[in-house]
């Protein structure tokens, strides 16, 4: 058998938003860490923020997953706390500010256990805005201020909204941060590469929200250029607030990340000492 001698480069994850589909990034986690992957970096929009920016405080991976699969979106969103003006439609912010600081409090982002950045868009210019200092709560409900569905955030003299509309997918940011080995994880465009298999729009929520979906995939297709490898889970039949269904989208993330599991193993330098003869046929006929 041939020895393996690769040096484990530093492994970066850019985590993608997409409402509940992001449920998705917790099984990518997941399978990476128990596949004795270490995640030196992350950056993460929307979603991604929030999973990414937990993951980042706490390396807990499976507290997170169990407050994913017991989320009540019902709750913690409540239609009671919807506002219906003449501005559009929004979550009240209480709900939201609830949810986040019942698990972050009052970490700073420059205290996490790993380097992580949230990303934004300044309302006004339509500027990325990387944060990477300050409260985790303030970072994150920036990063998620979805235009329409959530009012938006004032951070340090900037109005932000979701960072979607800015770089969906910041595979980039992680390279910069310092990541040798990009992993990119898109839950929301590849329903756009299947036009048979379109998301079905039935009132001005669907179309609100797909048209974010559109406009992040055409943004996003730069960023990710960064990447050695781009996940993307099977999460098309869901929508943003599939919250019942976490179990379903988690699995979906600890799927598509086995499936590669090899790859990213070979391309992060994570490799057995040895690689086994089948191991040997498979890398000389498929590459693998």
């Amino acid at each position: 058998m041939a020895q393996k001698t690769e040096k484990p480069k530093k492994v970066g994850l850019a985590l993608g938003g997409g409402g509940a589909k992001g449920f998705a990034h917790i099984g990518v986690i997941k399978t990476l860490v128990d596949a004795g992957i270490s995640i030196e970096y992350i950056a993460g929009t929307s979603m991604g923020a929030l999973v990414g920016g937990y993951y980042a405080a706490t390396k807990n991976i499976r507290r997170l997953e169990a407050l994913a699969t017991n989320f009540d979106g019902k709750k913690y969103f409540p239609s009671r706390d919807v506002v219906r003006d003449h501005e559009g439609v929004f979550f009240r912010d209480a709900s939201i500010e609830h949810v986040l600081e019942e698990e972050f409090h009052n970490i700073r982002i420059e205290d996490l256990q790993i380097p992580f950045v949230a990303i934004a868009t300044d309302a006004k210019n339509g500027e990325e805005v990387r944060i990477s200092k300050g409260k985790l709560v303030h970072a994150v409900r920036a990063s998620t201020a979805l235009p329409i569905i959530f009012s938006p955030v004032e951070l340090d003299g900037r109005l932000l909204i979701d960072g979607g509309l800015a770089n969906p997918v910041p595979a980039n940011v992680v390279r910069e941060m310092g990541a040798e080995y990009v992993i990119a994880v898109d839950v929301s465009s590849k329903w756009l590469d299947q036009p048979e298999k379109m998301m079905e729009v039935r009132d001005m929520y669907s179309i609100i929200t797909n048209s974010f979906s559109v406009i992040e995939y055409q943004i996003g297709k730069t960023a990710l250029k960064s990447a050695d490898i781009v996940l993307r889970p099977s999460v098309m039949k869901y929508e943003w607030m599939s919250f019942p269904q976490a179990r379903e989208i988690l699995e979906r993330g600890e799927w598509i990340t086995d499936y590669y599991l090899r790859d990213i193993r070979k391309g992060s330098g994570y490799i057995k000492t040895f690689a086994t003869p089948i191991e040997e046929f498979i890398d000389f006929f498929f590459g693998k």
